[in-house]
């Protein structure tokens, strides 16, 4: 079997270690059946092969495609330009591949440059309620997952307005567009489906002078998600997994 491929942008790494042990948790993956690779750390192979995995899955991170690359740290250039330069080939050959956050505003911006901003949809830290779309109903990515569900969110950058060549899978009132498919096998998510309320709990102490939200609202926000139910989402990764391993 061809091991699934976790690519990770974390800088630290107790968060890089918790959405690592998310994913293999959430999805049902043992460690040995996936090649970890930490972009913050290391490039890709000279002779890198998308193909040669049963699946992409790319983690989250602090940095945002849309800010200005003056502003943009170098591990964050190196980081987007590794994954930007492997979507043509993902798409092209209709790869199975799944972005989560960060994710969404690669797959945004490589299916429509500038559709990706801070001007509307950054969410704060929290809960919010989903909706599948008709075509999310039929999707097989979210079969088991009710109709509205809750998920885990923070980001600062949204897609603005759904690129031509994507399927809107699902949608929030506060931001529109919260997974996509193009293609039959290449998806993002703009919430995290390896989210519970440990593991944010876990980026809120590591991020709390990030910007996300006020440093002194912390403790607050740890308290409500570990209240929030946040169940249906994780499905997602074990669906990927399922529906692609081997």
């Amino acid at each position: 079997m061809k091991p699934f491929l976790i690519l990770q942008l974390r800088p630290e790494d107790a968060a890089a270690d918790d959405e690592f042990a998310a994913f293999l948790d959430k999805g049902g993956l043992d460690a040995s059946e996936v090649t970890r690779i930490r972009l913050d750390r290391q490039d890709l192979p000279r002779d890198f092969d998308p193909g040669a995995f049963s699946g992409i899955i790319v983690g989250g991170g602090p940095g945002c495609v849309s800010d200005p690359e003056e502003e943009k740290s170098p591990v964050e250039k190196r980081i987007e330009r590794a994954v930007l330069g492997m979507m043509d080939e993902i798409i092209a050959r209709d790869l199975p591949f799944l972005g989560c956050c960060y994710g969404m505003g690669i797959l945004g911006h490589h299916l429509a440059p500038g559709s990706v901003s801070k001007e509307r949809y950054g969410e704060p830290v929290g809960a919010v309620q989903c909706e599948l779309t008709e075509e999310g109903r039929a999707d097989p990515l979210l079969a088991g997952l009710p109709a509205r569900f809750n998920a885990l969110v923070g980001h600062k950058e949204a897609v603005q307005a759904l690129p031509e060549r994507a399927v809107h899978l699902v949608t929030s009132a506060p931001c529109p567009v919260q997974m996509i498919r193009t293609g039959e096998n290449v998806y993002a998510t703009q919430f995290h489906p390896e989210a519970d309320g440990d593991g944010f709990e876990t980026r809120i102490r590591i991020y709390k002078d990030h910007g996300y939200f006020p440093p002194h609202t912390a403790d607050d926000l740890i308290r409500e998600v570990h209240r929030a139910e946040v169940f249906a989402p994780e499905r997602i990764l074990a669906n990927f997994v399922r529906r692609y391993r081997g």
